[in-house]
């Protein structure tokens, strides 16, 4: 129930990382060139997934979806938060922190279900190569990415939901880069139990599970490995593997810090570091980690540069001669 002190909440304050002016410029190349990076790793491994004939598997086509999440997920904190620093105003509409908070939940659980496939695809690739074709049809690989985003938003609604639900009062400034959840229920005036149990079973069964998936599938691969390939074979496959599980660490590990340990207040701008990393960084070396070192994704990249130089070349003969 509202108490009469209860105000229209219109509207919230970001504090990001700093509010030193001349320190928030430097962040704002920082995490310019880090979004650009990101932006043109992530693109560039759509468009050669999606017209390399080489690269029409279904290893790749989740790595297309990953990219994808990964361009949506860092465009929707990092443009608020550079806009925020170009104009020194640290204001977030009511509705703009909801759908923030809301998206950032999705595009999380998203990337937790495709990491899962992910491995289980490289599961059934290694250890059950002659049926891999069946088990990982056309209409599965939809399914794999299909649920992912269905779950993913109907889980960030029900938690933005929630949060939304709660009466703000007092102090509206958010001690953090976005709306996330931890941060916003401290501002809360309302009773916390529901959404903190909730918040904490959603969090804690999404990590756990995907997590039990992904080692799971690991286990039985490191397995087969060493059980059927030679010794050559064996240091690949264990590098993939290696490169993986570091990426899913990294991935997992902040997650668990932010968001199955909601942080106290003294500990909020330690939490405010953490979230760097799964949402600037981690979207960023994604590519490196799980296509610049396959040597087919290196291949199609060569000729891909090889054809643009060649196209180029075609133009310019085409305008000597017009000109001639």
């Amino acid at each position: 129930m509202s108490s009469p002190n209860d105000t229209v909440v219109m509207e919230f304050i970001l504090r990001g990382l700093t509010d030193d002016p001349v320190l928030e410029k430097i962040l704002f190349g920082v995490f310019l060139v880090i979004y650009l990076i990101t932006l043109a790793g992530n693109l560039g491994m759509i468009l050669l997934i999606r017209t390399n004939p080489h690269l029409q598997t279904p290893m790749y086509f989740l790595l297309s979806h990953l990219s994808f999440v990964d361009i949506f997920c860092s465009s929707k904190i990092t443009l608020n938060m550079q806009s925020n620093f170009l104009s020194g105003q640290k204001i977030i509409s009511y509705a703009g922190c909801f759908t923030q908070c809301l998206l950032f939940i999705a595009l999380v659980i998203t990337e937790l279900y495709i990491l899962a496939s992910m491995a289980s695809d490289r599961y059934v690739a290694i250890c059950s190569p002659l049926h891999y074709s069946t088990r990982m049809s056309k209409n599965i690989c939809i399914s794999l990415v299909t649920v992912p985003y269905m779950c993913g938003f109907l889980n960030g609604l029900s938690q933005a939901l929630l949060t939304f639900h709660l009466s703000f009062c007092g102090s509206l400034e958010i001690n953090h880069l976005y709306c996330a959840d931890p941060p916003l229920i401290m501002l809360a005036c309302s009773d916390i139990y529901v959404k903190k149990t909730g918040l904490f079973v959603v969090a804690s069964l999404t990590l756990l599970n995907f997590l039990f998936i992904i080692l799971l599938s690991y286990l039985f691969i490191i397995a087969a490995i060493l059980r059927t390939y030679s010794a050559e074979g064996r240091h690949q496959a264990f590098s993939n593997c290696g490169s993986h599980l570091a990426s899913v660490t990294l991935f997992y590990g902040t997650l668990f810090c932010m968001y199955v340990r909601p942080p106290p207040e003294k500990s909020l701008e330690e939490s405010k570091i953490i979230a760097v990393f799964y949402t600037f960084l981690s979207p960023m070396l994604n590519p490196l980690i799980y296509c610049l070192r396959n040597k087919h994704v290196l291949h199609a990249m060569q000729q891909m540069i090889k054809g643009t130089f060649f196209f180029i070349e075609l133009q310019f003969r085409y305008l000597f001669i017009c000109n001639h």
